[in-house]
């Protein structure tokens, strides 16, 4: 009876000698799988962003190419427009003061027409020359941006309607082209939309470089954005498009105590120094 129960034990014990080790193979690889899994799963992560940031990249790159595209074709259509319709709007109107002096002092209708004609070009003239400006300042490359922007809005404050207050920290002449204009085009079109839907009486722009960034803050005291998010205007988009064609960051929503804001920013690395706050 002992002896059975003796060589019961030993083919117990044999039996667990075999297990055991099978046992920690089996856990190893169990281990290995889930380390593969990991590994296998964190390159795949790695993949995806990888082909999101070469995705948004593809597409800032495109964003970049368009504009640019537009701002050479509005290039051309100002220079079209100023050299070619310009010029012969200009010589009708020197033939128009020919025709003046030529006519009879009695001729009063024939004077009056033609006094009327002149007239109508040199208006003609100075709305081509605005729409040209418009579409491509040239002050802007002769004189920078806050120069540009002062002449504007002297221009605007003239009509007593609406006054603009810009704060500069410096003239930000050492800003790349394309920033200079995008910010140019932002802000014309900030202010275009508070002229055309805010009923403000005041606009606030604050300028200034800190941290290798640009800074911009824009506000006005008119109504506000009236809340309807799913209706985004080609103005907004436009805005929208030229901040993340310059990698920067765009906020803006309505003030607490009334009107509108936008902020943004714009890096400018090695060519923003930073200076003294507003």
């Amino acid at each position: 009876m002992f002896f059975y129960r003796l060589l019961e034990t030993v083919k117990d014990l044999n039996f667990l000698d075999t297990l055991l080790p099978l046992a920690v193979i089996i856990f190893i690889i169990a281990i290995g799988v889930v380390l593969l899994n990991q590994h296998f799963q964190k390159n795949l992560y790695q993949q995806k962003l990888a082909q999101k940031a070469l995705k948004s990249k593809y597409q800032n790159e495109l964003l970049k190419t368009t504009i640019d595209i537009q701002e050479e074709e509005r290039n051309r259509i100002a220079q079209d427009i100023h050299d070619e319709l310009g010029a012969v709007i200009s010589i009708i109107r020197m033939n128009l003061v020919m025709l003046e002096e030529q006519s009879a002092p009695d001729d009063e209708k024939v004077l009056a027409g033609l006094k009327n004609a002149r007239s109508l070009s040199e208006n003609a003239l100075t709305s081509i020359r605005r729409i040209s400006h418009r579409l491509m300042p040239p002050q802007l490359k002769a004189f920078g941006l806050i120069k540009t922007l002062e002449s504007v809005i002297d221009q605007i404050n003239k009509t007593a309607f609406l006054k603009i207050n810009l704060n500069s920290s410096d003239d930000l002449k050492g800003l790349p082209w394309d920033v200079k204009l995008g910010i140019y085009r932002i802000l014309m079109e900030l202010i275009n939309n508070t002229i055309k839907h805010a009923k403000a009486t005041k606009i606030d722009i604050h300028l200034f470089c800190k941290e290798n960034f640009i800074h911009c803050d824009y506000t006005d005291n008119g109504i506000g954005l009236l809340h309807q998010p799913e209706k985004i205007g080609l103005g907004r988009k436009g805005i929208e498009g030229r901040i993340s064609s310059l990698e920067g960051i765009l906020k803006s929503g309505n003030r607490s105590e009334g009107g509108f804001y936008t902020k943004f920013q714009i890096p400018v690395p090695n060519n923003c120094s930073p200076l003294k706050d507003y």
